[in-house]
């Protein structure tokens, strides 16, 4: 293992409150970003502090009830991981990728979007089940929407730095994203006493993020780790900030410009007894009924854009199923992009 990847950092205060130059300076930040490894800490992003500690103490009062009371909650096959909760051993994300691995060593509970009401979420509803909210904490669900309305405004600057980067009027990701499918996740990566990892098995599996952006919430420990060539490093998110990385729908978009980076978390490791993680993941998945194509002015002229255009919705499907039935997913030859290990 390594640690010497560069995770860039990016300050958003001087978009959301700067001139034209402060915000084309981090519009620039986000290409530069991009380009290398798609991954990004966010500072200046404005999210309450408080508000993130209320929400982990909500998840862990959940996490801490007995397993017989937590299953309760668990959605049926065809929505497992998209909402509810998961229990340890049932899921393994590195089939979305390809690969097969021992399940992963994780709990997790799921939220979607509420305001699923209308025609189009009736014809997409496989990509929109209800949510599922747990009896207790009582606290629970009025806590998880407060911060989403705070991670949808991180959500929302970040995709209008991005347009501005690639040269696209302010609001093109932000327009393709109203209809998009949001998932919220509490991954809980708990290690008890004499309790030992198979060879091989990792606490969340090497995937790349199927969708547009994801914005994570995470302790300050070790687990968080990115390929870089052959290399995994290691990544550890200082406190109050948010780490950002880019999903495969944006590595498709950009032509391979911008790139969806392999990563994993990894289990504690032999002889550090009992250890806990937390993390809180929001993907911002992208509207299941649109087509995702290169984006003209990332094609260098004279040439074709390296994948063909993919339909939203089928690729989400295909890597949601993928992780919940431990099936390698059919990938194009050499990965998702030609930049995915880069």
């Amino acid at each position: 293992m390594r640690d010497d990847v560069t995770i860039h950092e990016i300050d958003l205060s001087g978009f959301m409150s700067g001139d034209a130059r402060d915000r084309a300076e981090v519009a620039h930040a986000f290409d530069v970003a991009g380009c290398d490894n798609g991954f990004i800490r966010l500072v200046g992003h404005g999210v309450d502090r408080s508000l993130v500690d209320t929400a982990f103490d909500a998840w862990q009062s959940f996490f801490d009830l007995p397993l017989d009371e937590k299953v309760r909650y668990g959605a049926g096959p065809e929505a497992d991981g998209m909402v509810g909760y998961t229990a340890y051993g049932k899921q393994a994300l590195a089939y979305t990728a390809g690969e097969e691995s021992p399940p992963d060593l994780l709990e997790a509970y799921s939220v979607g979007r509420d305001d699923i009401a209308g025609p189009f979420f009736d014809e997409y509803r496989d990509w929109f089940p209800r949510n599922i909210w747990p009896d207790a904490p009582v606290r629970l669900r009025g806590v998880v929407a407060a911060l989403d309305l705070q991670l949808q405004r991180v959500a929302d600057t970040v995709l209008r730095a991005m347009a501005l980067a690639l040269e696209l009027p302010e609001t093109w990701f932000v327009e393709r994203a109203e209809r998009a499918v949001v998932t919220t996740r509490c991954n809980h990566y708990l290690r008890g006493p004499g309790v030992t990892p198979l060879p091989d098995q990792p606490g969340l599996g090497g995937h790349t993020d199927y969708g547009m952006v994801t914005l994570l919430l995470a302790d300050p420990v070790p687990g968080l780790q990115l390929l870089s060539g052959d290399w995994w490093n290691d990544v550890i998110p200082p406190l109050e900030t948010i780490t950002c990385n880019l999903g495969d729908m944006l590595a498709m978009w950009t032509n391979d410009r911008w790139v969806s980076t392999m990563h994993r978390v990894a289990p504690p490791a032999p002889g550090e007894g009992s250890a806990r993680r937390r993390s809180i993941a929001r993907f911002l998945d992208g509207d299941p009924s649109a087509t995702i194509s290169a984006i003209p002015s990332c094609v260098p002229e004279g040439e074709a854009a390296r994948y063909p255009a993919v339909p939203a919705g089928e690729w989400l499907m295909a890597k949601i199923v993928g992780g919940q039935s431990a099936q390698p997913v059919d990938l194009p030859e050499g990965g998702l992009t030609g930049a995915t290990r880069r």
